[in-house]
């Protein structure tokens, strides 16, 4: 499918979490590389609007939550696409609408797109996967044109693939992130709030994760904390608001070695600040792929165990890390009663994953050995 010579207007709906949009930004970049005339409409979950409103490659940035409550949701949920058609999608005549995602539709993106009229709606297929078969069975049916590869690779690499399916040629790979010079103010007055220069080697903390059963105990980051060198020290704390209280509890126990700015900051300004650090221990979560896209190397603490399948819906194969150096610590194995994935709401099979492991790869990338995709990097754009 070549639509380049015929589109005029190009709906993106990435209605999802923090750390898939922050992986969508090379599909952004390549798709206006590609379509340098077409007018781009982004439309986003609202969480994720002050992440990509200074995005250069789109004409302008919407905001969808298909979240409702109470009775009728479906019907309310209609009624909230209607009205973003009426008012915002009918009139652009959308030739092409795309959905990168390759997992499970749960933000109901399909449905937006089949609303928004454009002519041309591709997306992954319900068939990609046992589970998106299940779970989105007839989405297929609101699309004209559905990607069939269902092969387990990285979450990029899907987006990615998306342009190369509509004819286009993909020449960079790289994570970007938009910041304008307020941003930049903020992590610098912070930093020197607290006696720190630029150049001190600084270590982010992201305690938080969407999951309770992917969030390491918060009593082995103060272990972490306390057994990081003193030149490391203080740690920073990132995340939303409910991770201030994490913050809170590392700080009740390390006391100054902790600055806790969670909850405190916007997307943007956690990007900036991350850009100053020399690495970030992580959850698997927003501020994780926001660490990758400035290009603080990364250690990730997962919770899904060593040779489980890449295709789940969590795997580090698909969203470790992506273009800096980063250690995926990981249990070795899968703990009774799960088989593979975690099927526990709490942290569990995580468990396996002890400090001195962490440390372990923390000191490997603060050292000479961390690992570099040297395929792809990281842009930090400061408007």
């Amino acid at each position: 499918m070549n639509n380049w010579r015929h589109t005029r207007a190009i709906l993106v709906i990435r209605l999802d979490e923090i750390g898939d949009v922050v992986m969508t930004t090379p599909f952004l970049r390549e798709l206006r590389r590609n379509a340098p005339q077409d007018w781009i409409t982004l439309v986003v979950n609202p969480h994720a609007l002050n992440l990509v409103e200074l995005c250069p490659y789109v004409d302008e940035v919407l905001t969808f939550d298909g979240r409702t409550r109470g009775r009728a949701q479906r019907l309310k949920r209609i009624a909230r696409m209607l009205r973003l058609g009426a008012t915002r999608f009918w009139r652009r005549r959308f030739d092409l609408a795309v959905i990168p995602r390759w997992g499970v539709d749960y933000y109901h993106a399909t449905e937006l797109a089949y609303v928004s009229g454009a002519r041309h709606r591709v997306a992954y297929s319900e068939k990609v996967s046992d589970r998106k078969r299940q779970i989105n069975a007839g989405f297929d049916r609101m699309l004209t044109d559905v990607l069939a590869d269902g092969s387990a690779k990285h979450e990029v690499q899907h987006g990615l693939d998306c342009v190369r399916y509509l004819g286009g040629e993909v020449m960079d790979a790289q994570l970007e992130v938009w910041l304008d010079g307020q941003d930049g103010s903020f992590a610098a007055r912070v930093f020197a709030e607290h006696g720190l220069t630029p150049g001190d080697p600084v270590i982010a903390f992201a305690p938080g994760a969407r999951y309770g059963t992917k969030q390491w105990p918060i009593e082995r980051f103060a272990e972490l904390g306390r057994l990081l060198p003193d030149e490391y020290q203080p740690c920073v704390v990132v995340g939303g608001p409910d991770v201030r209280p994490l913050g809170e509890r590392l700080k009740s126990e390390l006391g100054a070695r902790i600055i806790n700015l969670a909850g405190r900051t916007t997307l943007r300004q956690t990007a900036a600040v991350l850009a100053r650090c020399c690495l970030t221990v992580s959850n698997d979560s927003g501020p994780m792929h926001l660490a990758a896209a400035v290009g603080s190397p990364v250690v990730e603490i997962a919770w899904h165990a060593q040779g489980s399948s890449p295709a789940h819906p969590d795997s580090p194969a698909r969203f470790h890390p992506w273009g800096v150096p980063h250690v995926v610590v990981q249990p070795e194995r899968a703990k009774a009663p799960c088989r593979g994935s975690c099927e526990s709401s709490v942290p569990h099979c995580i468990l396996g994953v002890d400090t001195s492991q962490v440390l372990a790869a923390a000191r490997d990338l603060l050292g000479a050995g961390g690992r570099v995709d040297t395929t792809t990097g990281a842009v930090l754009c400061i408007s």
